[in-house]
């Protein structure tokens, strides 16, 4: 894995100092048991509500986990200690619930009849092809 500089940080951090808004900073976040949902209540008075199975590293943690949350940096981020997890809240507002890869992995796990009948049609007739190289000339 790639080492930040202190000067990737920095810029990081100045850009994130310039993208908070009262959208983006939260003035309370909960658990809520009864919905199953983490529960962001905005600066501006709005409220932002997300499943702990969209979130990386909140997926299979318990309630009491969840529960515990730490609303950081003047509200701009937010922290579990127990399960050692940190977003922004930009971020989480802007639908980012994870790394770029874990995300990627997520949008591949869409289940839906159609993507189980176009598996099992595909599967019946061998699998997916495979790739053929033609060694930079057409054949």
């Amino acid at each position: 894995m790639n080492e930040l500089t202190d000067a990737e940080i920095d810029a990081a951090l100045a850009r994130e100092a310039a993208a908070v808004t009262p959208a983006t900073r939260a003035s309370a976040a909960r658990f809520d048991t009864a919905s199953r949902r983490t529960v962001i209540e905005l600066a501006n008075g709005a409220l932002f509500a997300f499943p702990p199975e969209l979130a990386e590293g909140l997926r299979n943690a318990s309630d009491e986990a969840l529960g515990d949350i730490e609303i950081l940096d003047d509200g701009t981020g937010l922290h579990w200690e127990k399960l050692d997890v940190d977003f922004t809240v930009a971020g989480l507002v802007s639908g980012i619930f994870g790394t770029r890869r874990w995300m990627a992995q997520r949008a591949g796990e869409a289940r839906s009849d159609a993507k189980a009948r176009a598996a099992r049609l595909n599967g019946s007739k061998g699998g997916r092809p495979k790739k053929v190289a033609h060694g930079g000339r057409q054949p």
